[in-house]
């Protein structure tokens, strides 16, 4: 049977075909949906790890115990997974060990734009890169084999538009695969260094093993046309330049793409005139092809900034600019990305924005709109799970050079469980007086409203133990905690002003109030005030001075004719901040006017 699937959902249905029993991720653009959809097949024990690194653990740990594991993380979470990684490409696979890496080329929803195949010759593991649903559903279940037959952790290399895109599958069944059973071998898993000295021989031994398989894998093979132009490529480019060139060019199409089959390369190169690579984004292969002595052209001619696509490699190959559908900029409305209608960390953001002297470090999440206009709260932000601590080096830097500026630091929920307690005990441990908020939406907002340790519920919706951020926060003994609803703006100020008010300890404040686009829990509903009755504006009180629109709600409009303000009743969802800041209560409830 065909389907019509994204690259996400055939990696999923793969992992289920393959006889895959434990996965484990954290959600993340591009990769997110790969472990809702694995999470839907009931032989597949399936978990939302609170970070990346623990989801890849879990998996070594199924793997040791002699089932096929499964991890999945985008690029930046591959970051913090490396530590383990490493350290499983010496130990060795006992059941099979897969896990995919989502890159993001064009930062569609990244804070960088990192090429994460330079990781898979850094662990001296092996590496296959899809170019659709099809290939991804194949590689998964040829991955599994790859990794018991050569006892290595294998990686799958996907970008966003694999992730994304759609196209039919052939779908299979499920093969039953026994587990191997445990066996005491410390001479292979207990990694300590008289061990893993040993072991960095079995490692080099097996990647030319892994190159020899390279040579003849059965996903790096060619298409002969014209032979003046040669093309090698790999992922999502290999459609690129098949699209741009047709049968202008022949191509080595290349999905085992760790180790690279060299002496493969070599032998095509020779039956072309000229040989391009095409590849996203960093010269990965080309520094190789020209390692080993094959000319070629890369980065010369196709650009390793942004995402690539046909019109881009067909005019740097071929010198020739073609455009799909071509729109004027005319045509497009400025629109950028705002805190939805009713978002409860809009409250937050409208307080913090009143203050002076003072630095606001955000995080990576739905807040990350907390320093656009008119908001303009939040100064800067590094990565995942990092506010507090870098907060915390601010304010000693303040400290030390004489400065006179307060930290403020936000994370989300999920990111304080993901690596924020870490950088909460070094504000404890280390004495900071730096202002850490938890902006507890009750939910992994960003990424779609994936269940966390703070919910109390696990992927399959089912009840689960929920982790209490006010318990965690006191139980790494920072004294000065406050739980307030952020909607609520004098509560709010009063917050704010009571952690400014301790100037030599750091003070934690936890908004807490469910994203306002969620599918309410029914603890939500017990414990929350969830009137969603709208707000209107009573234009015979309204004087036009637009203090409602600095709250930077979506829902609201202004009328430069009449210098008026009104609010769309579609969007609203009256969490009436507007109605709050109004210094001439124009604003109220529907039905209260």
């Amino acid at each position: 049977m065909k389907k019509l699937l994204t690259g996400n959902e055939a990696i999923a249905r793969g992992v289920y075909e393959a006889g895959v029993s434990f996965a484990s991720a954290y959600p993340g653009t591009p990769s997110t949906e790969i472990l809702e959809n694995v999470a839907k097949y009931d032989e597949i024990y399936s978990e939302w790890a609170p970070n990346e690194k623990v989801a890849v653990e879990a998996a070594i740990g199924a793997s040791m115990g002699g089932v096929r594991s499964f991890a999945a993380m985008k690029m930046v979470g591959l970051n913090v997974a490396a530590d383990p990684m490493f350290t499983f490409a010496y130990q060795g696979i006992n059941g099979g060990m897969v896990f995919v890496n989502a890159d993001d080329p064009g930062m569609h929803s990244s804070q960088n734009e990192q090429d994460n195949r330079r990781y898979a010759k850094a662990m001296k593991i092996c590496m296959f890169e899809p170019s659709d649903s099809q290939e991804c559903l194949d590689m998964v279940k040829a991955a599994y084999d790859i990794s018991e037959k050569y006892e290595t952790p294998v990686m799958l290399r996907l970008t966003t538009r694999v992730d994304h895109s759609k196209s039919l599958v052939e779908l299979g069944e499920r093969r039953n695969v026994a587990a191997v059973p445990y066996i005491k071998q410390r001479d292979r898993l207990d990694d300590v260094p008289a061990v893993s000295k040993k072991r960095r021989y079995v490692v080099e031994e097996r990647e030319k093993k892994l190159q020899d398989y390279a040579e003849q894998s059965p996903f790096n093979y060619e298409e002969m046309h014209d032979t003046k132009i040669g093309i090698v490529a790999s992922g999502v480019a290999y459609m690129y330049a098949r699209e741009a060139l047709g049968e202008g060019a022949s191509y080595l199409k290349i999905g085992f793409s760790y180790p690279l089959p060299i002496e493969k390369i070599r032998a095509f190169a020779a039956k072309v005139d000229e040989l391009y690579v095409v590849e996203e984004l960093d010269p990965v292969m080309e520094e190789q092809l020209k390692a080993a002595g094959i000319a070629c052209h890369g980065k010369d001619v196709i650009p390793k900034i942004d995402e690539l696509n046909p019109n881009i490699v067909a005019a740097g190959i071929l010198k020739k600019e073609t455009h799909g559908v071509s729109v004027p900029d005319s045509s497009f409305v400025p629109r950028p990305p705002a805190l939805c209608a009713g978002c409860p960390h809009r409250g937050f953001f409208y307080e913090l924005g009143q203050r002076r002297d003072t630095v606001m470090v955000g995080d990576i999440g739905c807040y990350a709109l907390g320093g656009s206009a008119p908001l303009n709260a939040k100064d800067l932000a590094s990565c995942m799970g990092s506010a507090f601590s870098v907060g915390h080096g601010l304010s000693h830097a303040f400290s030390l050079s004489g400065q006179k500026k307060r930290v403020v630091a936000c994370m989300g929920d999920s990111t304080f469980f993901h690596t924020g307690m870490n950088a909460l005990t070094e504000v404890a441990y280390n004495g900071s007086n730096t202002i850490c908020v938890i902006l507890d939406n009750r939910i992994t907002g960003m990424t779609g409203h994936q269940d966390n340790p703070g919910t109390g519920y696990n992927i399959k919706g089912e009840p689960a133990t929920r982790i209490d951020i006010e318990k965690v926060v006191k139980a790494l003994c920072i004294e000065r905690v406050r739980t307030v609803n952020p909607l609520d703006l004098k509560a709010m100020k009063e917050a704010l002003d009571w952690a400014y008010a301790a100037e030599d300890e750091a003070s934690v404040i936890i908004t807490k109030w469910p994203c306002v686009l969620k599918k309410f829990s029914k603890e939500d509903k017990e414990q929350f005030d969830l009137d969603r009755t709208p707000c209107v504006i009573d234009a015979e009180k309204c004087i036009g001075c637009r203090k409602c629109l600095a709250t930077g709600c979506p829902a609201l409009r202004y009328d430069s004719e009449t210098k008026k303000s009104s609010i769309n009743q579609t969007d609203c969802v009256g969490c009436t901040v507007c109605l709050q800041v109004c210094p001439v209560q124009a604003i109220s409830r529907k039905g209260d006017e």
